[in-house]
């Protein structure tokens, strides 16, 4: 795929696919913001007391979580760009997008510590869900975002 700045058949939008990466980024850090950072800070400041590990409350992890966050937003609109032209605009292909993009970002990541009871099941099955929630909203936020003009003559 070329990156291009107008649109175009075989041509995916790159500024418009970061315009509505970042849309979709936002909603997913806010969401993570509100139902890990407040909802459940209580049960995650637990989790990680019972590995010995203190909360975080430093910078920089929470720098490189929000970055995230973005990374899977700008993903999730890239790939709903790339589909695109062989599903058609709209939410149902940014539908497939997101759970395309929540199941290695959010349900594979989680096996890990779920198997090695790292962390409550419970929490980790919250983050799933919320995961798939914040996932389909950004990705049909950023898809909105990714609409792109008819080229004249058509």
């Amino acid at each position: 795929m070329r990156w291009s700045k107008e649109g175009g058949m075989g041509k995916i939008n790159c500024g418009r696919v970061i315009g509505g990466g970042l849309l979709a980024g936002l909603v997913i850090n806010i969401s993570e913001f509100l139902v890990n950072g407040l909802w459940l800070a209580k049960e995650w400041e637990a989790a990680m007391k019972a590995l010995g590990k203190p909360m975080v409350n430093e910078l920089f992890p929470i720098v490189v979580y929000n970055i995230w966050g973005f990374a899977m937003g700008i993903v999730a609109v890239w790939l709903y760009a790339a589909i695109r032209p062989r599903f058609g605009p709209g939410s149902k292909t940014a539908f497939n997008a997101a759970v395309a993009v929540w199941i290695p970002g959010y349900v594979l990541a989680l096996i890990p510590p779920a198997l090695g009871e790292l962390f409550p099941l419970r929490l980790i099955l919250i983050g799933v869900a919320v995961g798939l929630v914040e996932i389909l909203i950004g990705t049909n936020l950023g898809a909105y975002i990714y609409k792109e003009e008819e080229s004249p003559g058509t």
